[in-house]
């Protein structure tokens, strides 16, 4: 394949949302394997100051180019049709005379520039069937999906096995290697160190199961305590609204993701629950968070979603019935029960994750994208 790979994002960078993370190591994991790697993303405005490497904690391999578009996301369905159109049409004319091969999340973008005649391969993670999806799929772009679920989802609509790529999210590994062990990690972040910890990371919508969480925590004994670490602010405000921070509950917001580490660290437990209400948590999803956790060593507390368990297994996780706190709760207090269990867990889920790095996913795909 040609050494040129154009990312193509329509996102705002830095962004608080997770795929910032995900595209900038993807973009990183590329440029490592030897390919020139520009990202190209919008030019709306971001709240968040800082520079993308550094706020990604990401080495500067790649470069990164803004586009224009009309900012009109505020305005609800019709502004983001305005804003992903004009997006696109500028994403055209800037291509127009590039050669290489063009990777995209972007179902709209990888339509124009394949109707230009290059070289596009498109990521999904939410199984999306709209118009150029259709088209998408009519003139066999090649397509990288995050779970097998998504493939089936796929394939049935007509995509042969052999244009598919299933390929999961993944961990900078490194990042979650860090010297402190669970005091320090406390006594940097002013934590009890008496304290039983259960913590979750990500976002706070209703699909990623925190309400489910929170309502466990209602029954938990008093010495554990259950910390939220992420979300957006409007998220934030909402779920401080709906569960105060009293009890068990302690609600931190959001956190630079370099910190993160540190706050999986202090943690005896770490939670992903989500519901099973929705295909993509379901079917869908690959969470980030789910391969972070695996690299920080901690016990990890899961729904029992086929979209989990696509990597997780009994060996080395527990996991609980999704949507039903109770059930939540038994398995919470069943790790604290049998320690020697758990940390033998969450020592072959550390071990497993080496599998599941961002370079590692950089390489199977350029793999699929070469045949």
């Amino acid at each position: 394949m040609n050494k040129k790979l154009i990312y193509i994002a329509n996102i705002r960078l830095p962004t608080e949302k997770a795929h910032g993370i995900q595209i900038m190591k993807m973009c990183e994991a590329f440029a490592d394997q030897g390919l020139e790697v520009e990202l190209i993303v919008s030019s709306r405005k971001t709240p968040i100051t800082e520079n993308p490497f550094d706020y990604y904690d990401v080495r500067e391999n790649f470069r990164i180019k803004k586009l224009w578009s009309i900012d009109a996301i505020r305005f609800g369905r019709i502004g983001f049709l305005i804003q992903s159109f004009t997006f696109a049409k500028n994403v055209s004319w800037h291509a127009l005379f590039k050669k290489g091969t063009f990777y995209t999340r972007d179902e709209m973008v990888a339509f124009y520039l394949r109707i230009l005649g290059k070289k596009v391969i498109w990521e999904s993670h939410a199984g999306q069937a709209n118009f150029f999806v259709r088209m998408l799929i009519r003139i066999n772009v090649p397509l990288v999906v995050i779970t097998k679920g998504l493939a089936d989802v796929y394939m049935h609509t007509g995509v042969s096995p052999k244009n598919i790529h299933v390929a999961p999210d993944g961990v900078d590994i490194k990042q979650f290697d860090i010297k402190e062990n669970k005091d320090e990690a406390r006594t940097r972040l002013g934590f009890n160190k008496e304290e039983k910890i259960v913590l979750y990371t990500g976002h706070l919508y209703s699909w990623k199961g925190t309400d489910t969480l929170a309502e466990a925590a209602q029954s938990l004994p008093k010495d554990v305590m259950i910390y939220f670490v992420g979300g957006t602010e409007n998220d934030i405000l909402s779920f401080k609204k709906k569960y105060r921070e009293t009890g068990n509950i302690r609600i931190l917001g959001r956190k630079p993701h370099h910190e993160i580490p540190l706050y999986m660290r202090a943690a005896d437990i770490l939670v992903i629950p989500n519901s099973s209400k929705q295909d993509i948590s379901r079917l869908y999803t690959s969470p980030m968070k789910l391969f972070e956790y695996m690299a920080s060593g901690a016990p990890i507390v899961a729904s029992d979603l086929p979209s989990l368990r696509e990597i997780l297994n009994e060996s080395d996780a527990f996991f609980f019935v999704p949507d039903d706190a109770k059930d939540l709760l038994r398995a919470i207090v069943g790790v604290f029960a049998d320690q020697r269990q758990a940390l033998k867990k969450a020592a072959l889920a550390s071990e497993e994750v080496k599998e599941y790095s961002w370079q590692k996913r950089a390489k199977d795909i350029l793999s699929f994208i070469k045949t």
